[in-house]
């Protein structure tokens, strides 16, 4: 670009381009889950913005040390994170970030983690096995999460209940269904972790 294209552009950034408006208040949550579940595909359907992804193809380097049973026709994977935005109101913003699914790179999520407000577990019913290790990462460091059963076309389903069991949760963690392709049904899966949130912290005051 040279310089008269960016003066043409105007002084300082559109509105659009700024990430935590004057005044308001910004929270993040953090969206979690085995390789290949949907997480990039959720954070990019629900975002307000285009979302920053840092998907890298798939190379034969990756075969003997990524253990993707179920995913073998995915192409490319998050190699960092996934980061959107969502305004709630004029008053706060919500910034969504989605982890890495495969194990090598588990170790980027102690910086993602830190200062979220909750997490947004997505399942793959034909992969269960894949969330367990995430979901004991967030209960040992305490964040708040909810499930959400990413309703791919051919996977299976599941009673509540029997998912429940299944994941050695507690009654008290909601478990909804949503399909990562769809920005309402993201949208309602992320409610649900407000609300989850909400009853917490009204419990500890009650408390």
């Amino acid at each position: 670009m040279d310089y008269a294209s960016f003066d043409a552009l105007g002084a300082g950034p559109r509105d659009t381009d700024v990430l935590l408006p004057h005044g308001a208040r910004g929270v993040k949550v953090v969206i979690v889950g085995g390789f290949g579940v949907g997480k990039t595909t959720m954070v990019g359907a629900v975002s307000e913005i285009p979302p920053l992804t840092t998907e890298e193809t798939m190379t034969q380097a990756g075969v003997g040390i990524d253990h993707n049973p179920g995913a073998q026709g995915k192409k490319t994977t998050t190699v960092a994170m996934d980061f959107g935005r969502i305004s709630i109101n004029r008053e706060l913003i919500l910034y969504l970030f989605g982890t890495p699914g495969q194990e090598r790179f588990w170790f980027l999520w102690n910086g993602i983690f830190e200062g979220a407000l909750g997490a947004v577990v997505l399942v793959d019913t034909r992969r269960i096995e894949v969330c367990f290790e995430v979901i004991t990462r967030l209960e040992d460091r305490r964040v708040p999460f909810v499930v959400a059963v990413n309703a791919f076309p051919e996977a299976p389903q599941y009673p509540v209940p029997d998912l429940r069991t299944a994941l050695a949760l507690s009654d008290s963690v909601p478990i909804v269904t949503c399909d990562a392709r769809d920005r309402a049904s993201c949208r309602d899966a992320l409610l649900s972790l407000m609300v989850y949130l909400r009853t917490l912290a009204a419990a500890q005051e009650t408390a």
